[in-house]
């Protein structure tokens, strides 16, 4: 695999570095080398994230990821509404001038900024903007996606960035290692950056082609690899007012059960400080009515919250909504145990 640095000046830590976050928990296409976060330097990316050391160092500057030998940089950061954070632009030039590619998964597309697609072409360096390559598929919906015969499954939220690709992944790779065939479906791009085979970037797709894309990819998997699970990969939430994603998962992907990723200690959805985060039953109501199937199991990013308030939340969800409450960093066989006997 190529080797990558992550540029997350900033925001590593935080619900903005969730592309960084990804890359450092599970990576197939790149190898990631180091991270940038001048607030962090000196710590273990990994160790920092979850407990675990990946031995993947924080750095302050580029200069010092250089002597892992990177091949590209990737544009960790996942701001609203895309764009390139300023302060971010003169380490892109920099990178680029030292040889190295982009890789950018935000909505401002680099090799349309003439600047740095001149200086690019120039040095001979990739830009690689992951949403513009899923921007023009136009797959329609078909209801081929009947014929699938795997059991799928969506991992699916109560608010943005909630770490449903963190969930979607561990578990894929759980039921792997239980000698069961499964496939992930990437809904986002960092999904993409990630490695993950299957997928789609549906907030870079045009609307009417959403549900195609979800269907076409779906269906590849299945003709493809004839896995037992098909995973699909969330977005957004279905009640959140700027990120209303997973409704186009739903109708197209056709999951024959849902997990569901809350965050407790959040107060307020991510980025929007009035609008306080949904009533978790309401959000489960909402997704069996309109699935027709059930949710099968709650899981919990247990951002600012301490072990006694974890363990309270967890009789009390399983007390009130009948159905496991699972932490998958820590409890992720417990989660493939459940998704093994679903009929």
């Amino acid at each position: 695999m190529d080797k990558i640095v992550v540029l997350a000046e900033g925001v590593f830590g935080s619900t903005y570095g969730k592309t960084a976050h990804g890359l450092v928990r599970y990576s197939g296409r790149y190898q990631v080398v180091a991270v940038i976060d001048s607030k962090l330097a000196g710590r273990d990316a990994g160790e920092f994230l979850e407990g675990r050391k990946k031995n993947i160092p924080i750095v302050t500057k580029l200069e010092e990821a250089m002597i892992y030998s990177p091949k590209y940089i990737a544009i960790g950061a996942a701001t609203d509404g895309g764009y390139l954070p300023p302060e971010y632009r003169k380490i892109i030039i920099d990178a680029i001038n030292k040889g190295l590619g982009v890789v950018n998964g935000l909505h401002e597309f680099l090799s349309e900024d003439p600047e740095i697609s001149k200086l690019a072409n120039e040095k001979g360096v990739e830009l690689i903007d992951v949403r513009k390559i899923f921007r023009d598929r136009k797959f329609p919906f078909t209801g081929k996606i009947e014929e699938v015969r795997a059991k799928k499954i969506a991992i699916l939220g109560t608010d943005s960035a909630i770490g449903k690709r963190t969930t979607t992944i561990l578990l894929w790779k759980e039921l792997q290692k239980r000698g069961k065939k499964a496939e992930m479906i990437g809904t986002g791009q960092t999904a993409w950056m990630q490695g993950v085979e299957y997928g789609t970037v549906i907030d870079a797709t045009i609307n009417d082609f959403v549900a195609g894309a979800i269907e076409h990819e779906v269906v590849r998997a299945w003709e493809e690899r004839r896995p037992d699970f098909i995973l699909l990969e969330g977005q957004g939430s279905v009640v959140h007012p700027a990120y209303p994603g997973s409704f186009e998962i739903i109708a197209a992907g056709r999951p024959d059960a849902i997990i569901l990723q809350d965050a407790p200690g959040r107060k307020f959805l991510d980025g929007f400080e009035n609008y306080p985060m949904p009533d978790v039953g309401r959000v489960i109501t909402i997704l069996q009515l309109l699935s027709g199937k059930k949710v099968v199991a709650i899981t919990l990013n247990t951002e600012k919250m301490t072990k006694n308030e974890i363990d309270k939340i967890k009789k009390e969800y399983e007390t009130k909504y009948g159905i496991p409450v699972i932490e998958p960093l820590n409890e992720i066989t417990k989660l493939a145990e459940v998704v093994e006997k679903i009929e």
